[in-house]
């Protein structure tokens, strides 16, 4: 398969947990669409280069950021308000320029942080990959919570054998793309990207 990240640029960002790193796709006219990474995980996972070539082959420009745990060699992640306060950072970053529409999302631990920062952020949608509903061992820990805390639509992307909770655990409130697979997303990434794009697609933007 070839590199479709070859033409990514890389940029490190300055915030308040130290550095992170953004992998930006090529500009294009549309949006601009921020991507997290789960807790064990980085921006390598097929579900997240998946989206990143289809968001980014139809005109969004995608950015996949490493928090700075990651950059900085640490595979256990940071607690939740220094993985928001480093997010929130990178975008403020990127936003510099104005004008462009904004959709934030991630795998995982990375779609909990844009569920939760969504508003501050001004993104006018999320999409939320594999979304961890509760922990396998301790069902009772639901964090719908952040999934209802979302005011701008939101897409839930979900693995029918997902052990962090599958698709018809979610909440009725929020719209969820059920797929074959667990967790991992891996199977059917690219069809699954293509249903993303074509929500995307769909949104409204914001006056």
């Amino acid at each position: 398969m070839p590199d479709i990240t070859s033409n990514d640029s890389v940029q490190v960002v300055a915030t308040p947990s130290g550095p992170a790193r953004v992998h930006r796709s090529p500009d294009a006219d549309g949006g601009l669409l921020v991507l997290g990474h789960g807790a064990g995980g980085g921006v390598e996972t097929p579900d997240l280069l998946a989206v990143r070539a289809a968001a980014a082959t139809a005109g969004w420009t995608v950015a996949r950021v490493e928090q700075p745990y990651r950059v900085a060699g640490r595979r256990a992640p940071a607690p939740a308000g220094h993985l928001d306060a480093a997010w929130t950072a990178v975008i403020a970053e990127l936003r510099r320029e104005g004008g462009r529409r904004l959709v934030v999302g991630g795998r995982s631990s990375g779609a909990r942080v844009a569920c939760r920062t969504a508003a501050a952020v001004g993104a006018e949608a999320v999409v939320c990959l594999a979304f961890p509903l509760r922990p396998p061992q301790r069902p009772e820990r639901s964090r719908a919570d952040e999934l209802l805390g979302v005011t701008v639509p939101l897409l839930v992307v979900q693995g029918e054998r997902d052990p962090f909770g599958r698709p018809q655990d979610l909440p009725a409130e929020v719209e969820v793309l059920a797929v074959a697979g667990d967790h991992s997303l891996r199977t059917g990434a690219e069809a699954m990207a293509r249903a993303v794009v074509a929500w995307l697609s769909r949104l409204q933007p914001v006056a």
